[in-house]
């Protein structure tokens, strides 16, 4: 998949899952992509995003390196962001992805 359009729907589909698995979660604009943050009064509080890319989508987890990644489904090796880059849902475990969530929200 590397229809834009395709791409964009498929980044709405994951943000409107976050909104789902994380009670009040908000949207923020930012960075070329859509941020989510449970305290939109703290500047840099947010915990995750999804951005479109040229062929894929990428959810970032900003602090990424403390999440208890058991299944081993996080990419990167910063001292903080880890991401998952996907082309559609079908490659997403959906537990698991509200799991990091609900931990990254809460950190």
């Amino acid at each position: 998949m590397n229809n834009m359009f395709e791409l964009e729907s498929l980044a709405a589909e994951v943000e409107a899952f976050i909104q789902e698995s994380v009670a009040g979660a908000q949207p923020v604009q930012k960075y070329g992509g859509t941020l989510f943050t449970v305290t939109p009064d703290i500047n840099e509080s947010q915990f995750c995003g999804v951005f479109i890319y040229k062929k894929h989508v990428q959810i970032s987890f900003s602090k990424g390196a403390f999440l208890h990644d058991s299944r081993g489904v996080l990419n990167g090796s910063g001292k903080l962001r880890r991401h998952l880059n996907f082309t559609s849902m079908e490659q997403l475990d959906i537990d698991t992805l509200a799991e990091l969530l609900t931990e990254a929200a809460a950190l």
